[in-house]
């Protein structure tokens, strides 16, 4: 009897601490959406989150529309902003106050899935926003000629005949190449062993940093180490990347800083950085898996979203079509031919609208007590992000947002007089599948310019449809991810009548 009264006291002692905590905790005077704050009964909403966070953030949005409100993850509190002037400020704030670094790293897990040197030291960042924008008029003719032969190769139509194509899969593949001809160049970005560790290494990353996000911060470390799989992919990746940093060495040493036929690829630009940091295969290595993860995610998903918009309405086809011939007629398949398509980067830009990355964007931890604009407090290491998809679906943002409308972002380029601020790549407070502001996507130039050469020659060379009903594959949401239906398939053939051959501009 008495053992049974002591457990009791123990358990009342438990409660009565987790209710003063909760009681003096400074979230509990921002409204919950999706369920309660109370203690442990709050997992309760965080598990209904996982399933059903789109409906718990539209909800929060159109209560707390321009406050913020709160929703209960199984590892913390999200605390979500939403409108114009709290999205800025977002922007706006000092990492000092407000963190990039440390909110990517909560968001991808990136100690766990990408290494601690990749956590900590970012020059890698700074390598992706200068040398590789600056780049892509140089390198677009290379990508697009690695383009032309992926795409034959990962949608291999013969004849008239219809082939059924599962999308995210071959876009992956077709992803991994073209952007691999950047990243590492010929003849590395044809090795097949080095082609399918990165797109593994994407997919494990996805998994591992969703697995993680499942435990309290105390328990990350020990189950980071269980889960992740960023140093067996480092050690199967560096055997196959080693050849060719020892030869980049070699002729560094030999010819100085400059060489002869020197590449000018990602890889060089990482080693070239690494120099004077960390010039171990490992930490060269690890930053090359990282924009290969980059690069990978979010483009395949990105066209596969576009593809089977594409194939549910093939009559945009000839729309598409119309725009894109007469212009690589004149100017051939360059960067600035590309930018001139201005239908196919509404087409590109309202899928990722109407689609989005992630639920949420900007994602920011509080480094100290932040109050807000409007008087909100927000505790030291406080996990903050904007509302994306309530954003994208606002009617009084976009006129009839829950409507896929490709050529919506054209048209306003048209009546402003051809207005950058609606380019694909263009952020702005109500635009943030990239993020917005400074910390804004750094390879989101790139990562546009190579998604309209691929979305151009698929619409060039292949008729497209849906098969069964017609109708497009339903997103997946998993907690705040988005990703295209991942078994759905489309059908393919070789356009009626032929297409332009697809050459490429060198």
């Amino acid at each position: 009897m008495a053992d049974i009264e002591l457990v009791y006291a123990c358990l009342a002692t438990l409660v009565t601490i987790l209710i003063i905590k909760w009681y003096c905790d400074p979230l509990r005077s921002i409204p919950t959406v999706g369920g309660t704050s109370l203690p442990l009964i709050s997992y309760i909403s965080s598990l209904r989150f996982l399933r059903h966070a789109k409906a718990i953030l539209q909800e929060g949005y159109n209560k707390y529309h321009g406050s913020v409100f709160k929703v209960a993850m199984m590892d913390q509190w999200l605390v979500v902003v939403s409108g114009p002037e709290l999205v800025d400020e977002l922007r706006k704030r000092p990492d000092n106050e407000l963190s990039f670094h440390e909110g990517i790293g909560e968001v991808v897990q990136t100690r766990y899935t990408l290494g601690d040197d990749v956590h900590e030291n970012t020059y890698h960042v700074d390598i992706i926003r200068e040398k590789l924008t600056r780049s892509i008029p140089m390198i677009l003719a290379e990508a697009i000629d690695e383009l032309s032969v992926a795409v034959q190769e990962y949608i291999p139509v013969k004849g008239d005949d219809w082939l059924k194509v599962n999308v995210i899969q071959s876009a992956r593949d077709i992803v991994a190449r073209t952007s691999n001809r950047v990243f590492v160049g010929l003849p590395a970005c044809h090795n097949q062993k080095y082609l399918n560790l990165a797109v593994s290494f994407t997919m494990d990353v996805v998994k591992d940093r969703s697995i993680i996000n499942l435990f309290p911060s105390f328990l990350k470390p020990f189950v980071g180490r269980m889960v992740g799989n960023s140093m067996s992919n480092l050690r199967r990746a560096i055997p196959l990347l080693k050849p060719i940093i020892d030869e980049r060495w070699r002729k560094r040493k030999e010819f100085g800083e400059d060489w002869p036929d020197k590449p000018n690829d990602m890889l060089q630009w990482v080693m070239e950085a690494a120099a004077d940091r960390n010039p171990s295969y490992s930490a060269i290595v690890q930053r090359m898996l990282l924009v290969n993860f980059a690069a990978i995610h979010t483009s395949s998903n990105s066209i596969t979203h576009a593809i089977y918009h594409l194939a549910e309405r093939p009559e945009y086809l000839k729309d598409l079509r119309e725009e894109i011939e007469p212009i690589l007629k004149e100017e051939g398949w360059t960067k600035t031919s590309i930018s001139k398509m201005w239908k196919l980067d509404s087409f590109l830009r309202e899928s990722q609208r109407y689609n989005g990355v992630n639920l949420t964007s900007l994602a920011r931890k509080a480094q100290k007590d932040v109050v807000l604009s409007n008087g909100v407090l927000i505790p030291n290491g406080t996990l903050v992000v904007a509302a994306a998809y309530p954003t994208h679906h606002d009617d009084e943002v976009y006129s009839d947002a829950n409507k896929f409308d490709p050529f919506r972002f054209a048209r306003q380029r048209e009546a402003e007089g051809g207005s950058a601020k609606h380019q694909f790549a263009a952020t702005s407070v109500d635009y943030i599948p990239f993020g917005h502001g400074k910390h804004a996507c750094p390879g989101r130039f790139f990562a546009a310019n190579e998604l309209k050469a691929m979305l151009a020659y698929i619409v060039l060379n292949y008729d497209v449809k849906l098969g069964g009903d017609g109708k497009r594959p339903p997103n997946v949401y998993w907690g705040w991810t988005v990703l295209p239906e991942p078994n759905a398939e489309v059908f393919f053939r070789k356009r009626q009548p032929s297409a332009i051959s697809g050459k490429v501009v060198t």
